[in-house]
């Protein structure tokens, strides 16, 4: 019997070295595609951006509408 999995989706993850926005460290990120990389020090998922140098940046942010009010103390 064929692996199902193997045969339909071709993951070929690809391991690079960057320093993550999120936690400042400097560490490996690995893709989730080729766009999207996880950072393997805080689990933040960053999306790769080329113009002039390559980025990381956060791939997924709140709204600021949908931020929670701060408690006044």
């Amino acid at each position: 019997m064929k692996n199902f999995f193997k045969n339909k989706f071709k993951f070929q993850p690809e391991i690079t070295q960057g320093i993550c926005p999120t936690c400042n460290e400097d560490t490996l990120l690995v893709s989730l595609t080729q766009q999207y990389y996880r950072c393997i020090t805080c689990g933040t998922d960053l999306e790769q951006h080329v113009n002039g140098k390559i980025s990381y940046l956060p791939a997924i942010s709140m709204p600021k509408d949908l931020e929670q009010p701060k408690a006044d103390g």
